[in-house]
């Protein structure tokens, strides 16, 4: 089921200046993301990613376009309908946006005092909420006396106090070290897994796309350029936007310099093949070398893992016969290998 609707989505921004061109942040965006999911929109800076996370609660509003939630359209609210489908939205943010002169205690309450929870009910929610985040121990400490990724956990416990379906995270890793940046994502697996909750995550790092989004989009310039599985915008990579996120994480074909110094170190003919689990490339490569007696050396490259699918891309340099690694060539689908020069 569809939970979020996005259909034609501008967002222009007025000049800055007398003889600047207005801005356009997002450009003709459509896209749909089912309740349950984890949803990744990954891009590089200017790319408009936040813009477009903060258009579905409608933090900001389009210029053109609409955007729903379950059905209802939220730009044509009045804003006491429009508060009330903002209580269901969570959000969490890359520097905490934690209240400085509050407990942990008392900034998971917070939302819960603007909406008038009672007490009682309020302090169950809280004391709740500290255990599924793991700071019970830490429910009287200020925001000063906490870690970075204690900080988030106070950030995503305050996101899901009055119960969201949706929790929108805005780089809400990119200023953790890689550790504590597991750790949050786990805890945003279990927000998803436990809790039924459908996660947007807004990110400039591939990794964090790898470790838990279901499906992502990939952003440039104000618009989607890729959009699919995780695993398929990993394993299969369209667009030269999505190639660049992908190599940050993947070890890929050699590039020109690399595959210089390979044939330096190796000597041999150099061939890359690429594969994944829905394909025999692998397999029909090692049975053809056998065959035509190639000998190989592994020499770049590596398999990998994204929802518990492998894919990967191997450069081997071969000893053998002319005609026989020719041979070796033929017998593979030539979309999945090549001779590097």
């Amino acid at each position: 089921m569809t939970l979020i609707r996005l259909t034609d989505i501008h967002k222009i921004y007025p000049p800055r200046a007398r003889g600047e061109a207005p801005t356009a942040a997002i450009d003709g965006i459509d896209l749909e993301i089912t309740a349950g999911e984890i949803f990744g929109i990954i891009g590089y800076s200017g790319a408009g990613k936040s813009t477009l996370v903060r258009l579905i609660n409608l933090l900001e509003r389009p210029t053109s376009g609409t955007v729903e939630i379950d059905g209802v359209d939220l730009t044509r609210l009045p804003e006491r309908g429009l508060r009330r489908i903002r209580s269901g939205i969570g959000m969490i943010f890359q520097q905490f946006n934690l209240l400085s002169s509050r407990t942990v205690y008392g900034n998971i309450a917070f939302p819960l005092e603007v909406t008038g929870y009672p007490r009682e009910q309020r302090h169950e929610r809280v004391v709740e909420l500290l255990e599924f985040v793991g700071l019970t121990a830490h429910a009287h400490a200020y925001p000063e006396q906490l870690s970075g990724g204690q900080k988030q956990r106070v950030g995503i416990a305050r996101a899901l106090a009055a119960n969201p379906r949706i929790l929108l995270a805005d780089e809400s890793t990119s200023a953790l070290d890689p550790e504590t940046t597991a750790e949050v994502l786990r805890l945003l697996q279990r927000v998803n897994a436990e809790l039924g909750i459908t996660v947007v995550v807004i990110t400039h790092e591939m990794e964090v796309v790898r470790l838990i989004a279901d499906r992502v989009a990939v952003m440039e310039a104000g618009r989607i350029v890729e959009l699919g599985t995780s695993f398929d915008v990993f394993a299969h990579p369209r667009t030269d936007v999505a190639r660049r996120f992908v190599s940050t994480v993947v070890a890929e074909a050699p590039d020109a310099e690399t595959a210089t110094a390979l044939h330096a170190r190796h000597g041999g003919r150099l061939i890359t093949v690429s594969f994944d689990d829905d394909d025999r490339a692998q397999a029909d490569l090692f049975t053809a070398l056998a065959r035509q007696n190639v000998a190989f050396t592994l020499v770049h490259g590596g398999i990998d893992e994204v929802g518990g699918r492998t894919f990967g891309t191997l450069t081997l340099s071969l000893s053998g016969e002319d005609d026989a690694i020719d041979a070796v060539l033929r017998a593979i689908d030539g979309t999945h290998i090549k001779e590097v020069a």
